[in-house]
């Protein structure tokens, strides 16, 4: 029975691929990548010089020690570059050079780290020329050269090998952000290069973005991965393309729809919110890309002046509803693009909890993308607030970055302070969530249509900074610094407060508690009411 688990397993998350993702994905493993030498093209006079690229959190500590997602290693060997004990997203952080652009890092220092990668990282091999660091090198050290850094004869003939040798890696077979990120390198090295071949990095990126924004950028100016940070990398980057002056006229339609999306995606404590894979502090932080784009468009009006306390992003699937003290922030999305998941959690009918702009209920995040327990957890049902049934997900994820099958909105209504929307994550049965927000009252009722006997559990997770009590076996009080919520529980379940961990930031795990309701055994039909009122 396993053998044919484990099948009907690949095909319900094969059968979503494009045929193109499976032809590259047979072409990319059998073609090698060949490397060109050859002298590098004249440089593009013309291109402006900017210093307003925007800058990234320090991580380069100096001594060639550096510190990625909360962990600090240093370079000692040219073997450290591939050190795969250090983790395959630690590598990729080290290669990606967005060092380059924190504050503070000398001339001197900049242009020896390049010398160092050339000297160390012959071409074709190791993780730093796959295509993904590779692309996001190239942009970095071609932002070092317009911030005022002129690169070396050495550099500028890596950055042609580099650019040559990811034409023939572009990541057709997973698609989506990586896409992107190689259409951007393209991008800026056509800008950067003269002649036929500048010409052609800029026309291949040209090509993708052309194909591929229509689709990615959804109508609601979210990108289709719907995680706030990914969007918020796509966001820069565009932006990037349009300070360096890349001609693609859909940046005048996109980048208004992306910033106000990003603006709607923000909680009042100035981070993005957490669903599906994001933390805080990979991405630019959101003020500081909505500065970046007033800086490059001072005429365009980010920020929209709001008549009613609802504001829905119904491409993307997400529903911002503030009254009185409250924010909250639903996730109603469909899953993700289809045949390109591997950012998405069992998250469907989650929720964000903001009272006096304090983030109360919360979404566990993300700590790293290595599959095991951690990984498991935090991208389950039971990882998110929402109702599960029979300890199952509501989506198959599985992997570091697999979904099989997927839970789909059947049904999505919203009026004043009132959001509604149903799935059917556990065929037979529909599962549905309405979110009513007063001034002082917030009613969460949450449905399982269908017929049978079966074991619910509810989960609502809570912020590490939280001192919550049980004033009475269906009543909790949750204090956070001076604020304080009061949750009326559902009486059909049994509700414990257990700890659990969450992370905000990639690499660490802070413990929090989760307010945890169950029933073993609950005849369906059924309703749960659940009632947040202003504490005291």
């Amino acid at each position: 029975m396993k053998i044919f688990r484990k099948i009907w397993l690949y095909w319900q998350t094969i059968r979503h691929l494009k045929m193109e993702q499976i032809f590259y994905r047979i072409l990319f493993r059998l073609r090698k990548a060949k490397v060109n030498t050859s002298r590098a093209p004249e440089l593009n006079q013309s291109l402006c010089k900017s210093t307003s690229f925007a800058q990234m959190p320090v991580s380069w500590l100096g001594k060639d020690t550096f510190r990625f997602l909360n962990a600090s290693h240093s370079l000692v060997d040219r073997s450290d570059w591939n050190r795969m004990e250090w983790g395959k997203l630690w590598l990729y952080n080290l290669h990606y050079f967005d060092y380059l652009r924190q504050d503070g890092i000398s001339e001197e220092d900049g242009n020896r780290l390049i010398a160092k990668w050339i000297s160390e990282n012959p071409p074709g091999y190791g993780n730093g020329w796959e295509p993904y660091p590779l692309s996001l090198r190239i942009v970095n050290w071609i932002k070092w050269h317009l911030n005022g850094h002129p690169l070396s004869l050495e550099a500028v003939q890596s950055l042609a090998i580099q650019s040559r040798f990811l034409m023939q890696r572009i990541e057709k077979h997973l698609l989506a952000n990586h896409f992107l990120a190689n259409a951007k390198a393209l991008a800026f090295a056509g800008m950067f290069f003269e002649g036929k071949e500048g010409a052609a990095f800029l026309q291949q990126g040209l090509k993708i973005y052309r194909r591929e924004l229509p689709e990615q950028i959804l109508a609601d100016g979210g990108h289709f991965e719907r995680s706030a940070m990914y969007h918020s990398i796509i966001f820069e980057d565009l932006l990037d393309l349009k300070n360096i002056g890349v001609p693609l006229t859909d940046l005048t339609v996109i980048l208004p729809r992306m910033s106000l999306w990003l603006e709607k995606m923000t909680g009042p404590d100035g981070q993005i919110i957490l669903f599906n894979d994001a933390a805080f502090g990979i991405a630019v932080d959101p003020g500081q890309l909505q500065d970046y784009y007033k800086r490059l468009d001072p005429r365009q009006l980010v920020s929209v002046a709001e008549t009613c306390s609802v504001f829905d992003l119904p491409a993307t699937g997400y529903t911002r509803i503030e009254n009185g003290p409250w924010l909250l922030v639903a996730d109603t999305a469909p899953i993700g693009p289809e045949y390109q998941p591997g950012h998405a959690h069992a998250d469907t009918l989650s929720f964000e909890l903001f009272y006096q702009k304090k983030r109360f209920i919360i979404d566990s995040g993300t700590m790293l993308y290595l599959d095991g327990e951690v990984r498991r957890q935090q991208r389950s049902s039971a990882g998110h607030n929402v109702l599960t049934i029979d300890e199952q997900n509501s989506s198959h994820v599985w992997g570091a970055h697999r979904v099989a099958e997927r839970a789909r909105i059947v049904e999505r209504e919203i009026t004043h302070n009132h959001l509604f929307a149903a799935h059917d994550g556990y065929l037979p049965l529909i599962v549905s969530r309405e979110w009513n927000v007063e001034p002082e009252t917030i009613v969460i009722t949450d449905k399982v249509e269908g017929a049978g006997s079966h074991r619910l559990d509810l989960f609502f997770h809570l912020h590490p900074e939280c001192r919550t009590d049980f004033v009475q076996e269906k009543l909790a009080r949750v204090h956070y610094e001076d604020c304080c919520i009061e949750l009326s529980l559902p009486e059909e379940l049994s509700w414990t407060l257990e700890d659990s961990q969450c992370s905000f930031e990639f690499g660490i795990l802070t413990p929090c508690k989760v307010l945890h309701g169950s029933a073993l055994n609950c005849k369906l039909p059924i309703q749960l009411e659940c009632q947040i009122k202003v504490g005291k």
